[in-house]
């Protein structure tokens, strides 16, 4: 049960989540994949999405048990070792989903049962809210710009971007006869966002070309679209100009924590896409 896919450049290598499991795989291009995180050695909840901090090669991970309403951040060092696990000091349902790490170290986060994007440090250990103009509802994907304050999260209705140092937020606007609700995995790429709309009836991956003020999109290209190798794709990681994507996340195949049928369980398969 994959989830979350990301790529260190530094390594050459992609980091994949496990729901079921409750580990991470470290995959490279030389030879087979390898536990970076062993299933039950830290006793995790299912992990979702999960970020590699390019200064110092520590890989970030967001936990979310559905069953239990709880979620925890968690922290592991270049080789794998659990540095530490962070949960919200309150009494509310909790369901970390996605994450990116700013330069400074900032780790910002969706909440998809609070309906809350949140920020966090080492340093304060405060799961602090950020201020947006409305409502998000089931906040997903985010994905941080090159600049480093400007974030665009995903909701169930469009995205909105956000400005982390001014406090601003806004909607992004659509181009014509496009949408941008339903998306789930999220990332910046020269300018665009690169999406995984699974959310729309018929899934698909699509590149949204921003304008120069990243205000609104001025272009849509649909990468892939109902395709055999497709089913019900989720997350994905940038490599170059390629686009790594979870193909079949096998995530209908889930009761809450517990997979419904084991039989029915595939291979995992991660296509790769050329991004414009």
């Amino acid at each position: 049960m994959p989830e979350g896919l990301t790529y260190d450049a530094r390594q050459d290598v992609f980091f994949l989540s496990s729901l079921n499991r409750r580990k991470i795989v470290r995959i490279n291009f030389k030879d087979a994949e390898t536990d970076f995180v062993p299933s039950q050695r830290d006793h995790l909840l299912p992990v979702l999405g999960i970020r590699v901090n390019p200064v110092d090669g520590t890989v970030w991970a967001a936990s979310w048990s559905e069953d239990a309403g709880k979620s925890e951040l968690l922290h592991f060092d270049a080789s794998g070792k659990l540095l530490d696990r962070y949960a919200p000091n309150d009494n509310e349902s909790h369901g970390f989903n996605d994450l990116v790490i700013r330069k400074n170290g900032e780790v910002v986060l969706t909440d998809s049962v609070s309906n809350r994007i949140y920020r966090f440090t080492t340093s304060a250990q405060v799961f602090a809210a950020v201020p947006v103009y409305r409502q998000v509802s089931a906040p997903n994907g985010i994905a941080l710009a090159d600049d480093d304050h400007q974030i665009f999260v995903a909701d169930d209705f469009g995205i909105v971007r956000v400005d982390l140092d001014k406090g601003t937020s806004r909607d992004l606007i659509r181009s014509p006869g496009s949408t941008l609700a339903g998306v789930d995995g999220l990332y910046w790429h020269k300018g665009s966002l690169i999406a995984i709309q699974n959310g729309i009836g018929s899934p698909r991956v699509a590149a949204f070309r921003l304008s120069p003020d990243a205000t609104r999109v001025d272009h849509t290209t649909v990468l892939e679209n109902r395709s055999a190798f497709t089913a019900t794709p989720t997350t994905g990681a940038i490599r170059g100009d390629n686009f790594y994507f979870m193909a079949n996340s096998q995530g209908d195949n889930l009761n809450g924590d517990k997979v419904v049928d084991k039989m029915k369980l595939e291979r995992v398969r991660i296509g790769v896409l050329s991004l414009p």
